[in-house]
């Protein structure tokens, strides 16, 4: 049984069974072996290369995502790294939880279990229940690519959640809302559990003046794309608002709706919104009359198909709804300053975002931003690229959460480092051990000060 559907199992009975049989699996060893490690990782391979059009199919049922959105952000091959030193050797952590979120199901499903498999841990993956098409076909599909034996799937809701929670792991990775990364880290703490918590946050962008029309044009395209483009705005890392200056401003709606309006010809390059729940939250945003009257563009919304119009919001209020909570959706604030530097002023104010984004040539702005601001990355002239990057690490910092994965990263959060010291017989220093006197601790002072030609004139008698 490599994949568990809830109701085909009763909790209180099961789970302990799945746990235990996992740890029996990594304690033969077998998870440890290079080539073990090597078919897992072949065989997610094989999995994003032989069921592309069933992940393309599971995430138009879920979330409506275009085919090319999902190739682009989702069915990607993992890359991992395997670092080591002449005096650090990497161990698996044992038997891992990783609790994938709804907006990229797939991607951040796999891609952590990569990591997890090239460390050589024993794994559960539980998939979002709000996504229940991409999470059926993980049930079916991962154990027959990877070791059924040591790689489950367990499907089901919130409760299948609490109650996984109730066993030890070795470690667990939570994707998600802050809320419930709470509930994880408190379950997590009867077991002194380690826990990696990817959450969510209002990711903001700084918009400086560009030098040039195109320059202008490209930051609007990009702006877009981490925007409406990347699952209609539901995603940890895409931008939650704008920073300009005052007289920058107008220009830069005018860009935007116009892209907008070249870019979205078809409904359907526009994922929907999750479910009725998250469509009302959004709509909730709207229903504040002071934050209507901000609006400069968009603003329509269709319960019947769950969809909300690309929306731009001109200076809403900074304690109402929309500019306190993550927005996770397709609206977008403006919000203006003096000058670009008083961005700066603003984010210091606020938590520690999962990003801070800024389209800007100015490299004193971009040092500024680096040294006086803090966030899980920092990307200029672009956004959320640098999640595809496996060559950084992707994690937040604070109310955004901590841990860091992707590329060598995810083998490093689900590996211990183990330092390890090999001697030899051939030197024995007396002076290490009693009986004590003046000249001991002066060669023990000579050792703790790296003072090593004082230490060896000692050794011999002599004085320097």
């Amino acid at each position: 049984m490599g994949s568990v559907a809830m109701e085909e199992m009763p909790m209180d009975l099961e789970f302990g069974k799945l746990v235990g049989e996992l740890r029996e699996v990594y304690e033969s060893g077998r998870t440890r072996g290079l080539e073990w490690r090597l078919s897992q990782l072949r065989g997610l391979v094989r999995l994003l290369e032989e069921e592309e059009e069933g992940i393309f199919d599971a995430l138009y049922h879920d979330l409506g995502k275009h085919r090319a959105e999902s190739f682009r952000d989702e069915v990607h091959t993992p890359l991992v790294a395997f670092p080591a030193t002449a005096m650090v050797v990497p161990e698996p952590l044992g038997v891992v939880l990783i609790f994938s979120c709804w907006n990229l199901p797939i991607g951040l499903a796999l891609e952590p279990l990569s990591g997890a498999l090239a460390a050589g841990n024993a794994a559960v993956v539980k998939p979002s229940e709000l996504a229940p098409y991409t999470s059926a076909f993980l049930v079916a599909n991962v154990p027959r690519y990877l070791d059924p034996e040591a790689v489950k799937v367990v499907d089901g809701g919130a409760e299948v959640g609490e109650k996984l929670m109730e066993y030890r792991w070795d470690k667990v990775l939570f994707t998600g809302s802050s809320r419930v990364g709470q509930l994880i880290m408190t379950k997590a703490a009867k077991h002194l559990t380690p826990v990696a918590l990817e959450l969510g946050s209002k990711c903001p962008c700084i918009v400086d003046w560009l030098d040039s029309n195109r320059d202008s044009q490209v930051a609007v395209n990009r702006i877009i794309g981490a925007k409406w483009s990347t699952c209609s705005g539901q995603a940890c890392i895409a931008i939650d608002y704008l920073l300009v200056e005052e007289e920058f401003a107008p220009i830069l709606i005018e860009l935007l709706k116009s892209t907008l309006k070249r870019f979205f010809t078809k409904p359907e390059y526009m994922a929907r919104i999750l479910n009725e729940k998250h469509f009302q939250r959004l709509a909730g945003f709207l229903a504040d009359r002071r934050v209507a009257s901000s609006v400069v563009h968009g603003g329509h919304v269709n319960a019947k198909t769950l969809t909300i119009e690309p929306t731009l919001l001109l200076n809403p209020p900074l304690d109402s709804d929309i500019m306190t909570e993550e927005i996770f959706g397709p609206l977008l604030p403006i919000i203006t300053v003096k000058k670009i530097e008083d961005s700066i002023k603003f984010l210091k104010s606020k938590p520690k975002p999962l990003a801070i984004y800024a389209f800007t040539r100015n490299e004193k702005l971009k040092r500024r931003i680096i040294e006086e601001t803090s966030s899980g990355s920092v990307t200029f002239n672009d956004a959320i690229v640098q999640y595809g990057l496996d060559t950084i690490p992707f994690g937040g910092v604070g109310h955004s959460g901590f841990g860091q994965y992707h590329g060598k990263y995810s083998f490093e959060m689900f590996s211990h480092k183990k330092a390890v010291l090999k001697r030899s017989f051939l030197l024995e220093f007396m002076f290490r051990y009693p009986p004590w006197d003046d000249s001991k601790i002066g060669m023990l002072r000579h050792v703790y000060r790296f003072d090593y030609v004082s230490l060896f004139f000692a050794l011999i008698g002599l004085r320097r």
